[in-house]
């Protein structure tokens, strides 16, 4: 069994979205199931969904510990039990060092609400509005030690309309959002897609999956 670990700070919208997948999709038919849901914080409302949905979950508080190596060596004993293919980081909003994401070298991903390698960081749709740019949406990536920077798995894209703001500009790229990851991360834990030498490497059909185009989102 391919083993997914999720990692959430809050209440989870890409998760549920992935978890939805799983069993809409039956992953479980393939050998790929979520083992855990782990939070930084014991609030977390994505833990309740988990919960409902009958996956295992855990908390490792950050605030418990001093430094942020301490609570990453935290997680990862927890983590390492459930022998992980794949560790999906779901809104957990915290930075992660090199003790973390070198120990899950080609495992770890994320997903940025821009198209990277444009717009790395934070506020990323304001950035795009004052850029100016004409179509916007988000990343899929393999995580490194460097912000945003890690090679990219799968893009998903929106028109930028001129009467857009930050926050309907943000709801049409959370809606393919969802799309996006739970395809990506599938795709991981199934082996179609793969880290080697700092790229990632696919095939055609696979890469075609993940390059999402929505002209009326």
């Amino acid at each position: 069994m391919k083993n997914i670990v999720v990692l959430i700070s809050g209440r989870g919208s890409n998760f549920v979205a992935i978890a939805q997948a799983c069993e809409r999709e039956n992953w479980a038919a393939e050998g790929i199931r979520i083992s855990l849901v782990l939070s930084n914080r014991p609030d977390a409302a994505g833990l309740e969904r988990a919960k409902e949905m009958g996956i295992e979950t855990a908390v490792v508080d950050h605030k418990a510990f001093e430094t942020r190596e301490d609570f990453e060596r935290a997680m990862i004993e927890i983590i390492d039990k459930h022998n992980p293919d794949v560790v999906v980081l779901a809104g957990f909003m915290r930075v992660l060092t090199p003790v973390f994401v070198d120990h899950y070298e080609g495992k770890i991903l994320n997903i940025h609400p821009a198209l990277l390698p444009l717009f790395k960081g934070l506020d990323t749709h304001n950035r795009a509005l004052q850029a100016g740019v004409r179509v916007h949406g988000c990343t899929v990536h393999f995580v490194s030690s460097e912000l945003d920077g890690g090679a990219i798995i799968g893009q998903a894209v929106v028109p930028v309309l001129a009467s857009d703001d930050a926050d309907t500009l943000a709801h049409r790229g959370l809606r393919l959002e969802h799309i996006l990851y739970p395809r990506a991360v599938k795709a991981v834990a199934s082996g179609k897609v793969k880290l080697v030498d700092g790229r990632t490497v696919t095939d055609d059909e696979t890469a075609k999956s993940l390059a999402v185009f929505d002209c009326c989102a």
